[in-house]
């Protein structure tokens, strides 16, 4: 039904957000949109901004001695497909969204997330009259979609108050955005120039709130529990009340009841999740940015000048070069085809970017686990869930007794991090050598590996079990700051985590040691513990 509503008013509706891995499924859907009424293109999140908007023709500049422009992709008005829409990067985004804004274009978003917190980037998800989720979807529920191709249909009329019930309706369900009644009210015109009618009817705003608002809700939305309006004073003249009167609408209740039935039960926490990946702050997923000239995503060559370390971008150099042959060949009298000069070269550029790691180094020793142990463990699970949602890695690593064990590896899975939290003991020694240790272990493998680590230490003490496992607080302390300044040496950015009752200066000159941030929080709870890792691992 979205895709034959979107052959009615394909740049209306903005287009859909299909949420689907690749497979027959999927396939026989995206067979169908060969039968729009508009020319199809498939994108590429890697694809060019010359591509797409047009720019200089060079083979016909050559040849002719004239800068010569060719259309790009999106001259003309067109069904947009774009794969892997998770891995769309912001240009690219920002570009189709002011192209969705003209009223031109309508896009089919494919989203093959790997998980709920990678999805469609939120200025191309708000624009987007549709979304379905073919996950669960097997080949025998599924059949041949018809053609598509309508004739044009008339533009249908709304009722009196439909627009401020899709409004309401929308702002009960906690969609915060203006543009969803809008698109409700596209849908709905859409579907009544479908069924042949003129107006619309409380059929189509049902559909329309059932397509198109279900699944921007935040919220599940509540009964209407007000009293209904007094009813007029008997005494009111009859000419009073009906000036008084207002046109009814549509009952708000039945469009209501379309969004909760459309909601199957889990879908709020997923698209809650996903939005929170999306939303969060630094939520790229990525650690450190590194820009050279030999792999990772292509990025625009940039003027210089050849050294030895850097490639040529021919092409780049060619374009540079092009528009100025005329005037050089007037300049030198030459009878070369391609005069270049220093300026033209243009050199190759690429970005690589890194899966960021969060290494939670816990003290699980006796008197963490007497004091704080509790509320270092919500601590670190809000952490985790906040890191979940960033798309980081994290990995867990709890000492106690004489040694350090790695109870979780580097890992998205936040079901099976709280279950390893859950079942961390405690008591015993401060072993904080052998955690470090084994934090600087994890740190410099997952590096090799192409991540970017951090290490965040929690503890309430000073360490009493050396490196060898032998008591003895003195040799403890020593090899404690043997591996803070081995961290540094690596360049690995920290967190010393102080959850004593009382600020330990032993510990603040551990973060120095180390080139770590520290933070001293006597007397706070879980939730405060969070807030404050979560302000220094921004930073």
């Amino acid at each position: 039904m979205a895709l034959r509503l979107l052959a009615v008013d394909p740049a209306g509706l903005g287009g859909l957000w299909l949420r689907a891995r690749t497979g027959p499924v999927r396939d026989r859907l995206l067979q169908s949109l060969s039968t729009l009424p508009l020319p199809v293109i498939r994108l590429h999140p890697g694809i060019e901004a010359e591509a797409l908007e047009g720019g200089l023709d060079l083979a016909a500049t050559l040849a002719q001695g004239r800068p010569v422009l060719r259309a790009g992709l999106l001259a003309q008005p067109s069904v947009l497909v774009l794969a892997m829409a998770e891995r769309c990067p912001p240009g690219l985004a920002a570009r189709l969204a002011h192209l969705l804004d003209r009223g031109r274009h309508a896009l089919i978003a494919l989203d093959e997330g790997a998980d709920d917190s990678e999805g469609l980037a939120p200025a191309l998800a708000e624009r987007l009259g549709f979304f379905a989720d073919l996950d669960g979807v097997a080949w025998g529920d599924t059949a041949r979609t018809g053609s598509l191709a309508l004739a044009q249909m008339p533009r249908a009329t709304l009722p009196p108050g439909a627009l401020d019930s899709l409004a309401r309706t929308a702002a009960m369900a906690g969609i915060d955005s203006l543009r969803a009644p809008l698109l409700a009210v596209a849908a709905a015109r859409a579907s009544a120039g479908f069924h042949g009618r003129t107006e619309v009817t409380e059929d189509d705003l049902r559909l329309a709130a059932d397509l198109t608002l279900a699944h921007r809700a935040t919220t599940p939305p509540a009964e209407d529990t007000e009293d209904p309006p007094p009813p007029d004073a008997p005494d009111d003249p009859p000419e009073t009340r009906e000036t008084d009167q207002t046109p009814q609408g549509i009952p708000e209740d039945i469009l209501i009841e379309a969004i909760r039935t459309a909601l199957p039960a889990h879908l709020l926490a997923r698209l809650a999740a996903g939005r929170a990946a999306r939303l969060a702050r630094g939520a790229t997923g990525t650690g450190a940015v590194k820009r050279g000239n030999r792999r990772g995503r292509p990025l625009p060559s940039r003027p210089g000048r050849l050294d030895g370390s850097a490639r040529i971008d021919i092409v780049g150099t060619l374009r540079a070069a092009a528009p100025w042959q005329a005037i050089r060949r007037a300049a030198t009298k030459g009878t070369r085809l391609l005069e270049l000069r220093a300026d033209d070269i243009r050199l190759k550029q690429a970005q690589e970017k890194s899966d960021r790691l969060l290494i939670f180094t816990v003290d699980a020793s006796g008197s963490a686990a007497v004091a704080r142990l509790a509320e270092a463990k919500g601590a670190v699970e809000l952490m985790l869930a906040q890191a979940y949602a960033r798309r980081d890695h994290v990995a867990l690593i709890a000492f106690r007794g004489r040694g350090a064990d790695l109870l979780l590896p580097p890992t998205r899975s936040l079901v099976q991090t709280k279950r390893r939290l859950a079942g961390l003991p405690g008591g015993g020694g401060t072993p904080m050598a052998a955690g470090l240790q084994a934090a600087l272990d994890l740190a410099l493998l997952s590096r090799a590996r192409g991540m970017t680590p951090t290490v965040a230490l929690l503890t309430d003490g000073r360490p009493n079990i050396g490196r060898d496992g032998q008591p003895g607080r003195p040799q403890a302390e020593a090899d404690a700051e043997t591996l803070a300044r081995s961290l540094a040496a690596h360049g690995l950015p920290a967190l010393v985590l102080d959850t004593g009752n009382r600020p330990s200066p032993w510990l603040a000159g551990l973060a120095r040691l180390m080139g770590a941030t520290f933070l001293a929080l006597p007397r706070a709870d879980s939730r405060r513990l969070s807030a404050a890792m979560a302000q220094a691992l921004e930073r």
